[in-house]
């Protein structure tokens, strides 16, 4: 078996990296295998006991894989509004590039494989538990067709992590289409200057974003597109209910794939509020503050910029300023769209706003399950008249009212039937529930993959109605104390 490596970042990008060495696990035995992301990489993923075997020593880095080259990338970042000049790769090595059968690029990483030059005081590992979170979230997140990383592979090291007690050791092996980030840009425009913000930018665009290298000011370009793609992101996490949870700028990915699964989670009962991270204790990352966290930290990729940006046409400061300025509409209005989706609307029109408005608003006074009021809303138009009666039931009477003579304003002769089936489509029936998630996290820890494995694949197909997946459609029960998650390192 050989990986299709082509290893271009380190090749060309030379001064942008650490060399890296995984630590030898002790026994290595895979846990999970994405077969599925393997084939479309062009891999042949492992089909019995002895290239299982192998596989598992190359995702735990036990075994250098032909072709690869490994290393940390460097970076910097804001994590929770306060500039840490140095981050880097402290658990994460990349392994190389694989080009795969349609053309497309991929970094393929080890995340908890050992001490980097960026460790720190870090042991450069990863316990079971987050390692299988990130891989079931980000599949889930795949299937729901929101732009993320991917899982290829979590691996047991046969080792023990130490956190706040001893847990099994594990690698994830991660598929990215880069994981160039926000920080990046930082880490080198605070140390280096604009030779190197450049030159990194020069490899984006080549990378990510061909078609831009030919516009009049390639920096300022890529900046717009970075900002389409993160808006495009955000609204889309918000559309299904997800709280990213540490949206540090060494956390955005300029790809615009959703990236670290720390401290995620989804929003059950809705408080626009809503925060789960144990360290978030001021709310910064709470679910009603994305936008808001979105457009700071676009500001900071553009001040990260605007040396090359500069360097290209110094009108253009002025320009990136102005394009900073218009994060908040252009969020809005793909956040919107996405709504217009959710609730069954095909075009804009001028009061959305307060229809839309008005949905969160009884959605909080009731405490209302986000993900399940859209698929009662689309039950609703079926002819369920006790879809709502969960949720409120009277609470929502003006508000369907609104809502009704929407829905008739636009085409009055459309079957609600056919709209309520393009909302099944969009409105996701099965999400990665935060309880569902705690209890087979905690059956995995003990030795038992088996609700983890069944909750993956329920999560996997996501908007149609499963015969044994009974119960993996509620949120948790109200007596559950409040929902707390842990970066994992």
């Amino acid at each position: 078996m050989r990986f299709p490596f082509d290893n271009s970042f380190f090749k060309e990008m030379q001064g942008f990296y650490a060399p890296a060495v995984a630590e030898i696990a002790p026994n290595p035995q895979i846990l999970a295998f994405n077969d599925a992301l393997a084939q479309q990489l062009g891999l042949e993923g492992p089909h019995d006991d002895a290239s299982a075997a192998q596989w598992a020593r190359w995702l735990s880095g036990a075994e250098a894989v032909e072709g690869s080259d490994p290393l940390a990338f460097a970076y910097a970042g804001h994590q929770f509004g306060h500039f840490s000049p140095q981050l880097g790769d402290g658990r994460a090595i990349l392994l190389g590039e694989v080009l795969a059968p349609n053309g497309s690029r991929w970094d393929v990483q080890l995340k908890g494989a050992g001490r980097t030059e960026f460790s720190r005081s870090g042991d450069g590992k990863a316990a079971i538990g987050p390692v299988l979170r990130e891989y079931l979230v980000s599949e889930a997140m795949a299937a729901m067709g929101i732009a993320t990383t991917r899982a290829l592979a979590v691996v047991a090291t046969g080792g023990r992590v130490q956190r706040e007690k001893a847990h099994p050791g594990a690698v994830l092996t991660r598929v990215a289409a880069s994981h160039i980030r926000i920080g990046t840009f930082q880490y080198f425009a605070a140390h280096h200057g604009e030779p190197y913000v450049s030159q990194l930018a020069h490899y984006s665009i080549k990378r990510h974003y061909p078609d831009l290298a030919t516009t009049a000011n390639p920096p300022l370009a890529l900046l717009e597109r970075v900002i389409e793609r993160q808006a495009q992101l955000v609204a889309d996490w918000m559309a299904v209910g997800f709280v990213h949870g540490v949206m540090n700028t060494d956390n955005v990915a300029i790809s615009g794939e959703t990236i670290d699964y720390g401290p995620c989670a989804f929003v059950d009962h809705f408080k626009a509020g809503a925060v789960f991270s144990s360290i978030d204790r001021h709310g910064r990352y709470a679910y009603g503050r994305q936008p808001q966290i979105l457009h700071w930290n676009m500001a900071r990729l553009a001040e990260a910029l605007l040396p090359a940006i500069h360097s290209v046409n110094p009108d253009d400061v002025e320009t990136t300023k102005a394009l900073v300025d218009t994060v908040p509409s252009r969020f809005r209005a793909k956040w919107e769209a996405n709504l217009r989706a959710k609730l069954g609307l095909s075009e804009a029109q001028d009061h959305d706003r307060e229809l839309f408005d008005g949905l969160f608003e009884v959605m909080e006074a009731q405490g209302a399950d986000f993900t399940g009021l859209f698929r009662a809303l689309a039950q609703l138009l079926r002819g369920d008249v006790d879809a709502l009666v969960p949720f409120g039931g009277d609470a929502w009477d003006i508000w369907r009212y609104q809502w009704s003579a929407r829905l008739q304003s636009e085409c009055g002769a459309v079957d609600l039937a056919v709209r309520a089936d393009a909302m099944d489509r969009v409105n996701p029936l099965y999400i990665p529930r935060n309880h569902l998630v705690e209890g087979a996290l905690e059956q995995a820890e003990a030795g038992d993959l088996h609700q983890w494995q069944k909750l993956l694949a329920i999560v996997q197909n996501p908007y149609r109605l499963q015969a044994d997946a009974e119960g993996y459609d509620q949120p948790a029960p109200a007596e559950n104390p409040p929902y707390r998650t842990f970066c994992g390192t």
